[in-house]
Order: C-alpha cells, then structure tokens, then sequence
C-alpha cells in the first residue's frame, strides 16, 4: 500500500521531535517536512551535516521516513507581486525589498532540491507565485501579451531553478493552488508549456483545490497522469446558500457563512474513491500525504481520524478482470 505521510505545515509551531512522537504514535508513515517553523531550516541544512542527521536521527527514531519536503513560502516569492502582505515569508531584514525577497526566495529553492537529496527525499513540494494572478477576472481587460509576459516570467526565473533540481535527481511538484502560476486545468496546461515539459517539474495533486472550482480532480489526475509526483489527501466542503459565493466574501477559513471551507478528510465534498481508482489507473505509487487543514476541529483528533480515513480508502489495482474466471470454462 501507499506510505500515508503528514505535512508538517499545520504543525509548524510544534517541536520537531515531539511532532515526530505524536506522529509515529498514531501510525503515519513518514512526513512531507515544512521548511519552516520549527522543523526544517534550509540554510542550516546545506551548511551541517550535523543537522541533517539531527534530523534523520528523530525520524528514524520514530520510525518515520522523508518522502518529500515542502518549501511553499519561499517558492510563492519566486513569481509573485512581493508587497507587504508577503513579508511574514522572508526574513526581517528583507521586508519592503521585493527585489530582494525574491533573490532570497530562489537561492532558498535552489537549496532546498539539494536537501531533499541530502534527506533522501525525492520530491519538493511547494507554489511558484504568480506576477499574473490577479488577472483572473479580466477586468480592469487583461491583453494576451500581459498574460504572456506573466508566463515568460515564471519561465525565465523557475528554468535555472530546475536546473540545480536535475542536477540533484529531485522533482519539484507545483500544488496547483489560486495564486499560483497554474490555478486551474487550462493554466497548468500553459504553465507546462512556458517551460516545455521539463521532466522536473510537475504536480503535487491537492484535489480539495479543484473541488470547490467545479473541476473533476479525478479528471485532473488523468489529464496530467505523467506529471503527478506527489498527492496531498485534503477534503473541502461547499456550503451553498443563498449568500456564501465561491470567492470567500474576504472572510475567514473556517466561518461557516464562507461558500466552501476546508475540512477534515471524509468531511467534505471531494469524491475519494474516485481519486484512489484513478491513482491506481496512472500507476502512481508514492505518498498520500494528509494536509490536515480544518479550523473548526481540533487538530489532533482530526490528524488521527484523517490516518484512518486514508487508510481505509486506500487499495491496490487488481491484477485480474473480476470475470476472467468465466472464461475458463
């Protein structure tokens, strides 16, 4: 069966060693580590073999192995507008410089493709930013060159990225994400194009995203089932109503008069046997990794319940058709 793994996102604020107990004590099978909080520093890891082995050390301890690392914050500086709102993902001294920021956010994902190396992971997960996202709605109207230059960007400062990721054996996997560079079907579509199909880019498969979209994840998977390289078990629940619409009305996660709020796996809308069925279809074989966002639960319980939910989901494809015992008569 596949490893069920947990982000460490959520649990930023927990020491790594205690996060590791809990997680290893409910029965995960390893983690996708955040590379923030308290759990994995980039720069002290390319620079300590000491470290990473701390690191390691814990992980084996508890019986939990590193299938995947998650540098989404510095990756959403790489393409993005950085005004003040991005400041709380890059170090103090480098608020109010975009400019900076976003060197800083590079050379943090080159690094990050060599640590995962160095973790013996093989995946790094994360977002790109976008310069074009708010341009969804085209109004004040968008041109297709301004569009077009927005693609250039991401290609222009996420090909000499992926050049150190090949050079480590590491795949970066984009979760297709609103503020992304690709958000939706036809925007990953033409975000693979912009690099030409470099083999090391690819998708890290968050169905709760689509979900409240109105695309069919299950759809997605086989659309782009030669660049799923790692799978995020989220659920999302829509809440229809005569006032809650899809674009979130600026109110908070977890307030029920939202149109749609994340929720704990098997809570939701997300169809996952139809996810499982088609995982199984394109032969992907590694990580479900439960990114456990619920606001209106308490975290613990539903990290435990969300274990059991994939596991209880989660089957091998048969070797044989149901009827071919019929055919031997």
């Amino acid at each position: 069966m596949r490893p069920v793994t947990m982000f460490t996102g959520q649990w930023a604020d927990m020491p790594f060693d205690t996060l590791c107990s809990k997680m290893s004590s409910w029965g995960y099978d390893g983690l996708e580590i955040a590379c923030w909080g308290e759990h994995l520093n980039i720069d002290k890891a390319v620079e300590s073999d000491a470290y990473v082995r701390s690191l390691k050390d814990t992980m084996e301890k508890n019986h939990l192995q590193c299938h995947a690392i998650g540098n989404h914050l510095a990756g959403q500086l790489v393409c993005s507008r950085n005004d003040e709102r991005f400041d709380v993902f890059a170090p103090a001294e480098l608020h109010g410089q975009p400019e900076k920021m976003r060197a800083w956010a590079i050379d943090q994902m080159k690094k990050a493709a060599v640590v995962a190396r160095l973790l013996g992971a093989s995946v790094v997960t994360g977002f790109t930013g976008s310069s074009i996202w708010e341009g969804w709605y085209s109004f004040p109207p968008v041109s297709d060159e301004w569009i077009e230059a927005g693609y250039a960007q991401f290609a222009d400062l996420w090909n000499p990225i992926l050049d150190v990721y090949e050079q480590n054996g590491i795949k970066f996997a984009l979760e297709v994400h609103p503020t992304e560079i690709a958000f939706d079907y036809w925007t990953t579509v033409r975000t693979l194009d912009a690099i030409r199909h470099r083999p090391s880019f690819g998708i890290n498969f968050d169905p709760s995203h689509l979900y409240w979209q109105g695309i069919a994840p299950e759809q997605f998977i086989y659309d782009f089932k030669d660049r799923i390289y790692h799978v995020h078990m989220k659920d999302a629940m829509l809440n229809p109503g005569p006032r809650g619409g899809l674009l979130g009305s600026h109110i908070t996660f977890g307030d029920m008069r939202r149109g749609w709020n994340f929720v704990s796996l098997g809570r939701g809308g997300v169809n996952f046997e139809r996810i499982i069925r088609a995982l199984n279809d394109i032969g992907y074989e590694g990580p479900l990794s439960v990114e456990w966002e619920d606001s209106g639960m308490e975290r613990e319980a539903g990290a435990q319940e969300a274990l059991a939910f994939v596991r209880r989901m989660d089957f091998k494809k048969s070797g044989v058709a149901f009827d071919k015992a019929m055919s031997n008569n």
